[in-house]
């Protein structure tokens, strides 16, 4: 075990298998591909960190005519299909090119990104500037896109032309590979030019529209942009996306390949964390795991084997997606929110055409992106649904999690915006009708989960006491234990008390209240605060789902 590496980090396949990195077998994928040879683009969508980088460095290194590959793929499942590897292992021109990093502020800076990632493809072909096949307009075309000089029509033009050039050098046609073609487009939308990207992508797009220099093309994304916007004109067209069912063995790791890998660093014991954490995901007739959050997980179960998991994910990726559904949670969507938080499922129409300056148009649009990007998931329901319709739910605790604090430090900022003067005048002056009417109007405006459970209104009253310039203490030991919350208000002079108690039914509500009071009391709460303060106030509040009840000590 101690001799095994894993590729954390790592999404090169020549590097990992030089280096005898850890790999999970997903060679298959090429013989798959090669199945519907005649399908000149096949576009597949998965959400990120589920190995798509990985497996076109892979399908590069498989077909690229500059390589001998056959060390990096020994022992892997593809060569056991011998004719296969002799008709196509490194016997095509491969153009590569990956779109992560075209981002930027505004679009000169993304466009910027652009040509840069342009002009390192042609430098990876320099060896055709010696060609007799290039004539002299060809090589200066050449040179200006390798010096970053080129015009944007030349620029839009630059992997139609590459094509062609490689077409006529090998004497054969070109296989194209373009990863996260859509990032691009997505932070252009976030940040307002996405007119001018999309116009851009489109003219690069030429290169996979009946070109006769294409042999075929694989492109990789999140989200399958509505064709009109983007593959309009485009022959022999194919997507695979996370409902289809071709492809999906191939992305993430299946329950199998996670059972090999724990068995390999004798970790099995941590399997059922493993599937509660980052399992859930259902592409296709596949359940998958996310392969970023397994490989992190491992490597820290091998520095410290007491470890708990947490969220890789959240950290990798850009969660505002989830902050725009919350920011538009209507009445409507809150239900739907809250069922998802404890647990169940919700029906939801789900389109997979997309186009990004559109995702915020429509509630419905939402729920579609939060699918195809994997915050959820389609869950397994054994009644017929409406047409285009899933039944969704929260994939796992880690994208829980990402909820989770999605929805805290949406309260926490909505709290800090609403009017809050009145409560904080009812709870100095002792006013319990007043405060629970306050306390209830903020309840109504939350999003509950954790089916209501007492930590969900402690996070709920600290939220409210949030940012309004008292200190706020939680769990603070003080007396014979620990209150649940202490407000102290410095210039005041005053502090209050708080015990949150959660009621089963709405009659209960009033013995719960008694019960936090004697709580307090007995336990001697306020005892430490009434020696720095002048005056302490002792709260005693209960919780019935978005009911409550509030009760002062006298």
């Amino acid at each position: 075990m101690m001799n095994i590496k894993l590729p954390v980090g790592r999404s090169g396949f020549a590097d990992i298998r030089k280096n005898h990195y850890y790999f999970v077998d997903k060679s298959r994928l090429i013989e798959e591909l090669l199945k519907t040879e005649a399908t000149q683009v096949t576009l597949i969508t998965r959400p990120r960190r589920f190995g798509k980088t990985l497996n076109m460095s892979m399908l590069s290194a498989y077909f690229d005519i500059r390589r001998d590959s056959g060390e990096l793929f020994d022992g892997l499942l593809v060569t056991e299909n011998r004719t296969l590897c002799e008709l196509w292992m490194n016997q095509y021109p491969v153009l590569s090119l990956s779109l992560k990093s075209v981002n930027g502020l505004n679009f000169s800076s993304a466009y910027a990104r652009l040509t840069a990632v342009m002009a390192e493809l042609y430098r990876d072909h320099l060896y055709l500037m010696d060609s007799k096949t290039l004539n002299v307009y060809d090589k200066e075309y050449f040179d200006r896109i390798a010096a970053k000089k080129a015009s944007a029509e030349e620029v839009g033009d630059g992997l139609l032309k590459l094509t062609r050039f490689l077409e006529s050098f090998y004497d054969r046609p070109v296989i194209v590979l373009i990863d996260e073609y859509d990032v691009p487009l997505a932070k252009a939308s976030e940040r307002g030019y996405y007119t001018e990207m999309l116009d851009t992508v489109k003219s690069m797009m030429q290169a996979v529209k009946d070109n006769e220099a294409l042999k075929f093309a694989v492109i990789t994304g999140c989200l399958r942009v509505a064709k009109e916007s983007i593959f309009t004109g485009t022959n022999n067209f194919v997507s695979d996306t996370i409902s289809d069912t071709r492809l999906d063995e191939y992305f993430g790791f299946t329950q199998a390949e996670l059972d090999r890998l724990l068995s390999d660093m004798q970790l099995m014991e941590h399997r059922e964390e493993m599937k509660e954490w980052y399992d859930g995901y259902h592409f296709g007739n596949f359940d998958v795991y996310c392969p970023w959050d397994v490989m992190n997980h491992v490597k820290n179960l091998l520095l410290d084997p007491e470890i708990r998991p947490i969220g890789y994910w959240k950290n990798s990726s850009d969660n505002a997606i989830v902050r725009s559904f919350i920011d538009f949670a209507g009445e409507t969507i809150t239900k739907k929110l809250e069922t998802l938080m404890s647990g169940g499922t919700v029906i939801q129409r789900v389109r997979e055409d997309l186009t990004y300056d559109y995702l915020n148009s429509s509630e419905e649009n939402l729920w579609s992106i939060l699918y195809l990007t994997g915050y959820l998931t389609r869950a397994k329901t054994g009644t017929v649904l409406p047409k285009e319709s899933l039944a969704l739910t929260i994939p796992n605790a880690e994208v829980l999690e990402v909820f989770e604090s999605g929805i805290k430090s949406w309260f926490e900022e909505n709290a800090r915006q609403a009017d809050r003067k009145p409560l904080f005048s009812a709870l100095w002056n002792g006013d319990e009708r007043r405060a629970t009417e306050e306390i209830s109007r903020l309840l109504r405006k939350t999003i509950s989960y954790h089916d209501y459970r007492e930590d969900f209104y402690h996070a709920f009253l600290t939220g409210i006491f949030a940012g309004a310039g008292y200190m706020v203490e939680s769990n603070r030991e003080h007396g014979e234990g620990r209150s649940d919350i202490t407000v102290q208000d410095y210039t005041g002079d005053r502090a209050a008390v708080f015990e949150i108690k959660y009621s089963k039914d709405a009659e209960g509500l009033g013995d719960c209240c008694k019960k936090a009071l004697a709580q307090i009391e007995e336990k001697g709460y306020a005892g430490e605060l009434e020696d720095d303060y002048a005056q302490v106030i002792c709260y005693g509040i209960a919780f019935f789902k978005k009911r409550c009840l509030v009760c002062r000590k006298m």
